[in-house]
């Protein structure tokens, strides 16, 4: 199984920021993991919300990247 994030804007529509490469990982963990320590960059390059998904099939999201008011 490969696990990925879909970048997207704020009406959820897929966006592919430039320098920001589309990372496959082998378990959510990880995924999830990679998200953490790079959720900061994502979201100054234009990334409003990201959804996880298993191959083609979405997992959970979107989940916004902006801090809670």
């Amino acid at each position: 199984m490969v696990w990925s994030w879909r970048y997207e804007n704020r009406n959820g529509e897929p966006v592919s920021p430039e320098g920001v490469p589309q990372e496959q990982f082998q378990t959510q963990a990880d995924a999830e993991t990679w998200l953490g320590e790079h959720w900061r960059d994502l979201l100054e390059k234009g990334v409003d919300q990201v959804t996880l998904l298993e191959e083609d099939m979405v997992v959970y999201g979107p989940m916004s990247l902006h801090p809670a008011e």
